[in-house]
């Protein structure tokens, strides 16, 4: 068993009006998956609702306002200091721009069918190949 403790991280795959799917990419400064394709998201704060961490971090990391419409699954990643288990949303965005801020160097709109080509990290990549999967059942 690892000493590592574990923190709840909450990612999502957001569309837009268009059906299209947001991916960041984090940018080559970042000590984790630099260059790596992401999902909006991020750790949820102590004693704060999932839901509501979700909706903050996608609103510092891209500017947008999401409605969470479901569970779509979860992962997790090793990571050298903790632990994360990951609960990945379904959301769609309001109307607006998304921006990107210092963690990510780039942002795409994506459509379904293309998604499972994006150089997510391992355990990203492998979520997304089983969700698309699912879905398509």
């Amino acid at each position: 068993m690892s000493d590592k403790p574990y923190v709840l991280a909450v990612k999502a795959l957001v569309r837009d009006e268009a059906g299209r799917f947001l991916i960041l990419r984090r940018s080559l400064q970042s000590r984790l998956f630099g260059g790596q394709w992401d999902l909006p998201g991020g750790k949820v704060d102590p004693g704060e609702p999932f839901d509501a961490g979700l909706i903050r971090e996608i609103a510092e990391e891209t500017g947008l306002e999401i409605e969470i419409e479901r569970v779509a699954g979860a992962t997790e990643f090793d990571l050298p200091k903790i632990r994360a288990a990951v609960l990945i949303m379904e959301a769609r965005c309001e109307p607006g721009e998304a921006r990107t801020c210092e963690e990510h160097d780039l942002h795409e709109w994506v459509e379904r069918k293309d998604l499972d080509k994006v150089e997510f990290s391992r355990d990203l990549a492998k979520f997304v190949r089983d969700y698309l999967d699912r879905a398509a059942t």
